[in-house]
């Protein structure tokens, strides 16, 4: 019985004690009707299994004390079948221990589902925009996109799982000046020339390295004049750069659905129509001849200029264009990825949601990331050998490899820095998590060839018996197992990834526990005894931590190595 099953039955018995007059609730605005149980595992295993505090919830729109309404549920969910007592504690708790084949019979279950065990229908009917990354198209990405790039895929793989349409966005930020100063400073490269420091202009040796490269395909180039030249460098850079951007990307296991270039919403006259779209919610003013939007209305710091005095458009506008371009392809919520840099932008986006006439807590989310580092040899590297600046998502690759980068970036909560230590995520140890969990996985699949070399096999789904795995460490393995699927929801709804990787940690430790050296939960038999059904029923256990194991990982983007 999976957690979701206990809520189910919990609110299924409520359900039973009103339609037969035992039990009447009245509408409470946020309280009843409920839709779920919460049931947690308390942090006293001698409490139980679960524990829910319903009654107490639902007291005010019982009309009885907590308690009753506890002994109440409780005499009835004591006839459930798979719950094999009920206890009521404090001023209305419930505590329900599970019954042995209801937690064991989760083994099979898992097995059964296979790589659907964990994924669930929460979120559906959402169609979500997820955009992390949105490099500028003039440089290599670095430490930083690295991290957005392993965070944004996991969350986009979380969000499906919990049954959310999920559409990978990349905004390519390939309109602007900057676009011009990348062209010219190619077209310096190219012709022998120094770059010059101050003006805005590219200076990193990258731009040397593709600039030569550009002229590689395209020798005419140098020879064109000073302005053709320019745009040329220009046109010719940006789809080699990015390019080089998206074979970084595809090594690191990230996709994306939708490469979006800025320059399109310039083209469509969406940027240069964008004030007289969101005029019609009644935000927008003129002030010293500049056009403006109210956001402050909507507790940003100050008000967004659309429009300069002289008709140049802001970097604003183009953000505003995207934005309401998003809402008419009918995503909802619109999430975005944005870098430490980008604390002003939380305010500035879900204000401009608010002015366009959406519900900013609904159709808009802002996530920052914040810095990360890496260390070896106990040293800050900071400069990338192949560019010469700064770290770049192919150098971390080199340094640790894709699984240990996404796993390590995937590990901690974005609000926080972080430090990849490349010495450590390089040790094969349980000192380095990423190894940790593989190597739970790759035990599971060299027991799993040992059990076959035997010519031993779980047996037939009919033949197994769950109420043999009771020993104490089954049984927390067990309650660790029933805990995935609502791990995968709670870090969906949340967009916190970390959760998943510190549940699979925790997971690895209960099967390295029950599989210890105490040997008395051996899954194989020794030398010549028979296979008795509890080698049988320990082989379905061992294979549904396999799943769970490997399911986890996936949705981290991380492979599960089947040897190490």
């Amino acid at each position: 019985m999976t957690p979701e099953q206990l809520s189910q039955a919990i609110l299924d018995t409520l359900h039973a004690a009103i339609a037969d007059g035992a039990l009447t609730l009245t509408a409470t605005p946020g309280v009843w009707p409920v839709r779920s149980v919460t049931v947690e595992r308390p942090k006293n295993r001698d409490h139980g299994d679960y524990a829910t505090n319903i009654a107490l919830q639902l007291t005010k729109a019982a009309g009885m004390p907590p308690r009753a309404l506890a002994e109440l549920l409780a005499e009835r969910l004591r006839r459930v079948a798979g719950i094999a007592a009920v206890d009521v504690a404090g001023p209305g708790f419930l505590n329900l221990r599970l019954a042995a084949g209801a937690a064991g019979g989760l083994a099979l279950t898992i097995v059964e589902q296979g790589a659907e065990y964990g994924r669930s229908r929460t979120f559906a009917g959402q169609r979500v925009n997820l955009e992390f990354v949105s490099a500028n198209p003039t440089g290599p990405l670095h430490l930083g996109h690295t991290r957005w790039a392993a965070v944004g895929d996991a969350l986009g793989r979380l969000l499906e799982a919990a049954g959310a349409e999920v559409t990978r966005e990349f905004y390519i930020n390939d309109a602007g000046n900057q676009m011009n100063n990348f062209g010219l400073s190619l077209a310096l490269r190219a012709n022998g020339q120094d770059v010059p420091a101050g003006q805005g202009l590219y200076e990193g040796a990258y731009i040397k390295d593709l600039a030569q490269a550009i002229v590689d395909e395209h020798p005419v180039l140098p020879s064109l004049p000073e302005d053709a030249q320019v745009e040329a460098f220009r046109t010719a850079g940006y789809k080699m750069q990015l390019r080089l951007q998206q074979e970084s990307l595809e090594k690191f296991r990230t996709r994306f659905d939708v490469w979006f270039s800025e320059k399109t919403l310039h083209e469509s006259g969406a940027v240069e129509h964008v004030h007289e779209r969101l005029a019609e919610q009644g935000h927008v003013f003129e002030q010293d001849g500049a056009v403006w939007l109210r956001t402050t209305d909507f507790g940003d710091d100050k008000d967004r200029v659309i429009v300069r005095s002289n008709g140049e458009r802001t970097y604003f506008s183009a953000d505003c264009a995207y934005y309401l371009n998003k809402r008419d392809r009918g995503f909802s919520p619109c999430i975005y990825l944005l870098g430490a840099d980008h604390h002003g932008y939380v305010g500035r986006l879900k204000a401009l949601a608010a002015c366009s006439g959406d519900d900013p807590e609904r159709d808009v989310e802002v996530l920052i990331g914040q810095f990360v580092k890496m260390v070896q040899d106990g040293q800050e590297v900071k400069l990338s050998k192949r560019t010469g600046q700064f770290i770049t998502l192919d150098d971390v690759i080199d340094m640790i490899g894709v699984d240990a980068a996404r796993y390590a970036l995937a590990r901690s909560s974005t609000d926080n820095e972080i430090t990849l230590d490349a010495d450590l995520l390089t040790t094969n140890g349980p000192e380095n998590p990423v190894w940790y969990v593989q190597y739970a996985h790759a035990r599971t699949c060299a027991v799993r060839r040992n059990a076959e070399d035997l010519g031993f096999d779980k047996g037939l789904a009919e033949g197994f018996d769950p109420k043999l795995l009771e020993h104490p460490r089954e049984q927390d393995l067990l309650a660790a197992l029933a805990e995935f699927p609502r791990v995968v929801a709670l870090a969906a709804g949340q967009r916190e990834v970390h959760k998943v990787a510190h549940y699979l940690e925790d997971l690895a430790k209960k099967y390295h526990g029950w599989q210890s050296e105490k040997k008395d939960c051996r899954i194989l038999p020794m030398g010549d005894e028979k296979p008795t059904q509890l080698n049988r029923a320990r082989l379905w256990l061992l294979e549904a931590t396999q799943i769970v194991l490997r399911n986890g990982l996936d949705l981290l983007g991380v492979s599960a190595p089947e040897r190490m």
